[in-house]
C-alpha cells in the first residue's frame, strides 16, 4: 500500500526536468536574405459596393475596401545548396504574380472565348427585343380581352331588351276605348 503512494512522486520528479537546447550561433559575417528564410504574406484588396448586412436587415454597409490575407507568411523549407557552384532554387512565388503563359493554344482559346461572349451578347440583345415585343403584344391582348368582355355584357343586355320588346309585341293589345256599345267578343263575323 505504501508503494502505491510513491508512484505519483516518481512521475512528478520525471516531469520536473527540462531538456537543454543547444544553439549554435551563426557567424556574424554571413548576411541572411529574408526571402531565403521566410516567404512574405500575400494580401489582396477587394472592392465591395453597397450591401445590406445578411445578419441584420436594418444595417447597410457603404462601399469600402476589404483586405484579405490570401497567404500567410511561412518558412522557406527548401534546403540551401551546400556547394556554391550549384544554382540555388528560387523561392516559390504566388501564381497570381507570375505572368500568364502565352502560347498559340492559349491565344486560340482566349479568342474563342471572346467570340463566344460576343455571340452571347448579341443573342441576349435579340432575346431582350423579342421579350419587349412579347410584352407589348401581351398588353394589347389584355386590353382586347377587357374590351371584348365589356362588349359581351352590352350584347347580353341588348338581347334582354330585345326579348322584352318581342314579348310585349306578342301580347294582344286591349282596346283602350270602344266607340261602339257592342261587347268586344262580337267584333268578328
Amino acid at each position: 500500500m505504501k508503494i502505491l503512494r510513491l508512484i505519483p512522486l516518481i512521475f512528478l520528479t520525471a516531469c520536473s526536468t527540462t531538456p537543454k537546447l543547444t544553439l549554435r550561433p551563426q557567424p556574424s559575417a554571413a548576411v541572411v536574405d529574408n526571402f531565403t528564410v521566410r516567404y512574405p504574406e500575400v494580401v489582396r484588396a477587394y472592392y465591395v459596393g453597397r450591401y445590406v448586412d445578411p445578419n441584420d436587415g436594418l444595417v447597410m454597409h457603404e462601399q469600402h475596401v476589404v483586405y484579405r490575407v490570401e497567404e500567410n507568411t511561412r518558412w522557406n523549407l527548401h534546403p540551401e545548396p551546400a556547394d556554391e557552384s550549384l544554382p540555388s532554387l528560387p523561392p516559390a512565388h504566388d501564381a497570381a504574380f507570375s505572368p500568364v503563359p502565352v502560347n498559340d493554344t492559349v491565344l486560340a482559346e482566349v479568342n474563342d472565348q471572346r467570340l463566344a461572349t460576343v455571340q452571347i451578347m448579341l443573342e441576349a440583345r435579340t432575346l431582350s427585343a423579342a421579350l419587349a415585343r412579347f410584352q407589348t403584344a401581351f398588353q394589347r391582348t389584355k386590353t382586347n380581352l377587357q374590351e371584348m368582355a365589356a362588349l359581351r355584357v352590352a350584347v347580353v343586355e341588348m338581347k334582354k331588351r330585345l326579348d322584352a320588346l318581342e314579348a310585349e309585341r306578342e301580347q294582344p293589345l286591349a282596346p283602350a276605348n270602344s266607340i261602339t256599345n257592342e261587347p268586344p267578343d262580337s267584333l268578328g263575323p
